[in-house]
């Protein structure tokens, strides 16, 4: 299933993303990022279903909670996309 992950620096920026999507009913899921997708430490991501990724990006922009990383997952395999 095509789903994207939105990176966040920590676990505390991905909660507050989380929150800001749900209050325009945008449902999304946080756990640790996959290791192979980022060398920060302990990044969090933020996972969305692939319709919502335009609608996201500007309730998180707007909000002033900019991803660090952006990912779509396709085919069994991640690949970084552009915001």
């Amino acid at each position: 299933m095509e789903h994207y992950l939105i990176l966040a620096r920590s676990v505390t920026y991905a909660q507050r993303m989380q929150k800001a999507l749900g209050r325009t009913g945008i449902r999304s899921q946080i756990f640790r990022a996959p290791r192979d997708l980022t060398d920060l430490g302990c990044a969090y991501a933020v996972k969305l279903t692939a319709g919502d990724l335009s609608a996201a990006l500007t309730v998180l922009h707007k909000d002033g909670l900019d991803p660090v990383q952006i990912f779509l997952y396709q085919r069994g395999l991640y690949r970084e996309v552009s915001p």
